[in-house]
Order: C-alpha cells, then structure tokens, then sequence
C-alpha cells in the first residue's frame, strides 16, 4: 500500500464540487482539505477532477465459466481503465447458490482481479434454505430472475415469497430480474409458431408488459415481507414510476438505472439484430422519452447506476439466429465515460456522478463507509479525471474481451487520467496497470 497526497484538485462528492488536497496513508484516506502537508508520493491535479472510486454493482465477468466471453483479469482491467474500482459480480453460467460454492470461487479468484469485488449469489427454488450461511459467507446480495433466463430459473411467486421471507429474516437483500415468466413463455410460444426468426421479435417476446407485471408484483410481496431488494435494469419511466408508488406505501425498494435505456432506441434492432439483444431490450422511441429517463435520473426516481456487463464478441453474437443469440452487452468500459459526458454537457449535475455510481450503490449494498465516499477512513479509492477532453470511443479502445461497444463512434467530454486503488495507481490514461491487486471486499453480513 502507498502513501500519496493529491494537491491542487478539485474534489467532487454528493455535496458539490471544491478546491481540496487528499491525502492517503497505508492505503486509507486520511484528510481531505485544502493545503494539506503532502505525505509519500505528491500528485499534480491542477486542472483535474478527484472523485472516489466508482462502484458498480451489477456485472457479469463469467469466470469461471465461458471465459471465451470474459474473466475477471480482463473484465477488471477494463473497470480499473475507467474509473471503477469496486465491482459486485455474478455469473449466470457457474452460479453461487451454496456456501460450498463461494469458497471455491473465492480460491479460484486469488489473483485474478485489478480492482476489489464482493460477490452475489443466485437464489434457486430449491437451496433457499440455504442462503443465510451463503449471506454470513460475505456475499454481497442475492439475484433473483423472476423468468428463466440464461440458464437460471425464474423463482415463482411462491418461491419469491418465501425468498424475500427468508432474506428478511437475516437482513440480506435481493437484485431482483423482473420480467414475468407466464407473459414472456406464451410471448416466445406465439412468436416460434408463426415462424418469426426477425430481428424484432426481442421487443415483441421481452415486452413492457412482462417486466411492469413482474415489478407490480415483486414490489407487492416486498412490502407485505418487509424485505430489502433492487429492481434491476429498469428500462421505462412508467416501470420507474411503479417502484416509486411501492416505496411510498412503505417497500424497501431502489431502481437501478443502466446506460442502455437512455441511450439505445428501441428500433435499433431491427439493423443491428443480436448486437442490440439484451433484456429487458431497448425501449426509448423519442428524444422526448430519452430527456424524461434523465429527468428521473436526476430527481432520485433512479437509485444508482451499473453497468450490467455481460458481453460477447460479434462473433459470438452472430454465430446462431436471433433466438440463439447470447443476451447482454459490454458495459465497464463505457458507463462512467457516459455519466461524465450526461454531468459535463449539462444533463446532470457533476455532484450526481458521485452519488449514482459510487456512493448510492456502496449505501445500498453494505459497502459504504469504507467504499463511495472521499473522506477519512475510506479506502483511498479515487479516479482522476480531465473535465476538459473530449474524445470519441472506438472499439480498438475496448479493454473487455467483448473488443466492441454499442457506443463506439460516439464523442464523450471526460477523460479519466488515472485510477487509484488503496493508494496504488492501477490505470493510467486508458491503460490498467499488470498487477492484480484487487481483494474481496465481504457484504454486510460476514461472519468471520
């Protein structure tokens, strides 16, 4: 660990912007305030922003498992290149369902990760009596799909019940999949027998109406259990809108926001096919729909930000029909770069940058104080950053083994200069650093 002082930045928190030093000590933020007596290394962050580190909590590194699509040395290398220096990860294809299979996971990372990870673990119909020791393991939340998918199967409303019974009952919390298996099977079972193999029939199988019925319906059993849970992926303000009428009449719930619904349009399928198959898919019709998604953004509809990343190459997505197709796009090379760009070009303001992709999720998963924030006693996690740049992302930029985004050719104002992890440097000017020096950073409920 290393000692540092950045002087001369102008630091930025949920509270605002202002001229500060931080300075860091055996890998712990110790002050922040201006003129501060410089310790160890002296950092220049004249003309540079100094956020902390970015958290995001939804991400797909599929390691073990199809590494061919991602493993974490490579999917955290792009994180650390882009300002993220916390992740929270789990993956469909070798799921954590058991204690037994946290362990092994755990042995298996020793080494792997550039950046800290705390990890999720699936909820299955049929281990839930399981997941108090997998909550005292460390792990960080449960995912629950409500429609089987990638592999996963979709919890009942039963099951659901006494899922969210169970995690109540020892204080977990759930990232809830919301799209209703009923709905989405008799979607797919029309589609198949009129013969559509048309990019379009993702919108048309993935609809409004699954995922809206499957919220209506998580939000109902989540206040009569008292349970804690995250919508994931929300992808319309009229789905927003319903979490936010279940929080009024009492539910513990928080709506997770991902770059893909405020950018994407919906008809970008029907060119792009599989290159645009994730779910729920794309909804944004108008430039009218877009601005409200930024207005929710900004007036807390919207509880944090993640990425969702789970990519594949082109090749991988082109490789069987529309049906067949991998969901999931890659995300961590390209979710902070987008929040910069919203903050820099006046669509939110540069304090909520920070508070959406940082210190919202550390508060909402048990990471905080020690992740999200820039203060004393915080890991000296932090991101430096050229307000003034502006560049345009390309796919030959692309650090994830996807080696493509959906937004390349597209300009971002925002540079991310460096990244620090605990006080070591692990990225510079777009390029991580060799060494892994990333540790699992347990959930709330660790019992060592």
């Amino acid at each position: 660990m290393a000692d540092l002082t950045i002087k001369g930045a102008t630091i930025v928190t949920p509270a605002g912007a202002r001229r500060a030093d931080v300075a860091a000590r055996d890998g712990t933020i110790c002050a922040v305030q201006p003129d501060l007596e410089a310790v160890g290394t002296v950092i220049d962050g004249s003309g540079l922003l100094v956020l902390p580190g970015m958290v995001d909590t939804h991400v797909h590194l599929m390691d073990p498992g199809p590494t061919e699509r991602e493993d974490f040395p490579t999917g955290t290398a792009a994180a650390a290149a882009r300002g993220v220096t916390t992740i929270v990860e789990h993956t469909h294809a070798h799921p954590i369902r058991e204690a037994a299979d946290l362990t092994d996971k755990l042995r298996y990372l020793d080494g792997r990760s550039h950046v800290d990870f705390g990890l999720a673990a699936h909820v299955w119909p049929d281990r839930i009596d399981r997941l108090d020791a997998l909550w005292a393991g460390g792990i960080t939340f449960f995912k629950v799909f409500t429609c089987t998918t990638h592999g996963v199967p979709g919890i009942g409303a039963s099951h659901l019940l006494e899922t969210l019974r169970t995690v109540a009952g020892f204080g977990g919390v759930c990232l809830v999949h919301c799209e209703d298996e009923l709905i989405t099977a008799a979607a797919e079972k029309a589609l198949k027998e009129a013969g559509r193999t048309d990019n379009g029939v993702v919108i048309e199988w993935r609809n409004r109406e699954a995922e809206e019925a499957a919220i209506a319906l998580v939000a109902t059993l989540v206040r009569m259990t008292g349970a804690s849970a995250t919508i994931a992926h929300v992808s319309t303000p009229e789905a927003a809108r319903l979490v936010t009428e279940a929080r009024a009449a009492g539910a513990d719930l928080s709506v997770e926001a991902c770059p893909q619904y405020f950018v994407l349009r919906e008809d970008e399928i029907l060119e792009e096919g599989s290159l645009r198959k994730f779910t729920p898919p794309a909804r944004i019709r108008s430039d009218v729909e877009s601005r409200t998604m930024f207005d929710l953004l900004g007036d807390g509809t919207f509880s944090h930000v993640a990425s969702d990343h789970a990519p594949s190459t082109r090749e991988q997505k082109m490789a069987s029909d529309i049906w067949e197709a991998p969901f999931g796009l890659p995300g961590l090379d390209s979710t902070f770069l987008w929040l910069l760009d919203a903050a820099l070009s006046g669509s939110i303001p540069l304090e909520k940058v920070v508070e959406l992709y940082s210190e919202a999720p550390a508060r909402r998963f048990g990471l905080y104080p020690r992740k999200g924030r820039l203060g004393e006693g915080a890991d000296a996690d932090f991101v430096l950053v050229d307000p003034s740049s502006e560049f345009e992302l390309s796919d030959s930029s692309v650090i994830s083994k996807a080696g493509w985004s959906p937004y390349s050719g597209r300009r971002y104002r925002g540079r991310v200069v460096a990244t620090y992890l605990r006080g070591r440097e692990i990225a510079r000017d777009g390029s991580p650093h060799a060494e892994r020096a990333g540790a699992f950073v347990p959930g709330p409920g660790w019992s060592r």
